[in-house]
């Protein structure tokens, strides 16, 4: 199975302009893009996004040839699916040793 992790995390806030001040002035990030629901900031070798809602721990991103069959394999090893927004897309996983991921390919 090829996949690679993406440079793009995650995280979730309630008050997503409250987090990012915190990872550009303690980070040196840039905020890049806003819109009220996320907060993009993009640095040297990763790029952070911040959504707004309860917390659900880091978010990383990995590639893979093809979502449905990852995800289909994933569940049957113990996975749990968070989130499946496949219109928007993405399908957050929380494996079995508590890695959350956003599957994408």
């Amino acid at each position: 199975m090829g996949n690679r992790f993406g440079s793009d995390i995650l995280i979730q806030a309630e008050d997503p302009r409250k987090a990012a001040a915190f990872y550009v002035e303690e980070l040196g990030f840039e905020i890049t893009d806003e819109t009220p629901n996320m907060i993009s900031l993009h640095g040297r070798d990763i790029n952070l996004f911040i959504e707004r809602g309860p917390a659900l721990g880091p978010v990383l991103e990995v590639t893979v040839e093809n979502v449905e069959e990852a995800k289909a394999r994933l569940l049957m090893k113990g996975c749990k699916i968070i989130k499946d927004e496949p219109d928007f897309p993405r399908c957050y996983v929380k494996d079995p040793f508590g890695l959350v991921y956003n599957l994408t390919s």
